[in-house]
């Protein structure tokens, strides 16, 4: 153990913990990295021995009292050598007196407890292939057109805390794309989409009810001209599930949503899609 050393990844290395984590079966999004170095740039770590990359970790602070970890990943051959658990009290170091999340694989749930994580509830990843409609449907407007604090103000109700810097980032990079439903005027359903090794993801996918979140599902697949997707959806939502089964897509990936500590009642009944695995 005494020979790993453990440093910051630096924003333009965070591919290294994408790599490893696609390799391991979780598809990050194909933009993903710049995106998730916003939130806390020294948030990502990684273990080397002679300069050789051997474990990674990340735990984004998002402010003073909630940080999320993922990317926690030893490659093969290094295991059982401690060099997961230096990364990992690193990771937690990091956070400090935070609140912290994460998604693991439920597996690990043990594990996960002894460092002071309880389960919250799983988190359901859904795909597979969609027909897309040829065009979307009405009151769909894209996302950039609303106001950014309303969708602010919203993301508020479904995440334990702010993430202004990133979701502008998440909205607006190139590849991505967001679409909004709205009803007498209010803000009901929004969400985005975005490719990734295989396939596309959506989310974070919010929305009032079930045929809101169809609607903007349906405007998505529309304007990306994609049909294969993946929605990673909380369980204890059944109208989210129930939309996926309706979609025809299949559970292929389970996760344990996990916290060391009380957060903030979540409206989990609005989220249709997580927005990562990785990051929250």
């Amino acid at each position: 153990m005494s020979d790993l050393h453990i440093r910051n990844l630096r924003p333009e290395e965070i591919s290294l913990a994408l790599d490893w984590a696609a390799a391991e079966g979780w598809n990050p999004g194909l933009a993903d990295g710049a995106c998730f170095a916003i939130p806390d740039a020294q948030g990502f770590f990684v273990g080397e021995i002679d300069g050789e990359p051997v474990a990674t970790v990340s735990c984004i602070n998002y402010d003073e009292r909630f940080a999320f970890l993922g990317f926690y990943i030893v490659r093969a051959g290094f295991r059982g050598a401690g060099h997961g658990l230096r990364i990992w009290n690193a990771a937690i170091a990091h956070a400090g007196a935070r609140v912290i999340g994460l998604d693991g694989v439920v597996a690990q749930q043990d594990n996960y407890k002894k460092s002071g994580f309880q389960l919250a509830y799983a988190n359901i990843r859904y795909g597979g292939v969609v027909v897309a409609p040829p065009r979307p449907p009405a009151d769909i407007v894209a996302l950039d057109k609303i106001p950014f604090t309303v969708v602010e103000a919203d993301d508020a109700t479904v995440f334990p805390a702010a993430r202004s810097a990133f979701l502008r980032a998440w909205i607006n990079t190139p590849g991505h794309l967001g679409r909004a439903l709205l009803c007498d005027g209010k803000l009901a359903a929004w969400g985005v989409i975005r490719p990734c090794r295989t396939g596309h993801k959506i989310g974070p996918l919010v929305a009032d009810d079930r045929a809101a979140a169809e609607a903007i599902v349906q405007a998505l697949l529309a304007s990306a001209s994609c049909c294969e997707i993946i929605l990673d959806i909380p369980a204890v939502n059944r109208e989210g599930i129930a939309l996926a089964e309706f979609l025809g897509l299949k559970p292929t990936f389970e996760t344990a949503r996990m916290y060391t500590g009380p957060i903030p009642s979540l409206r989990l009944d609005r989220v249709f899609g997580v927005t990562s695995f990785e990051l929250g």
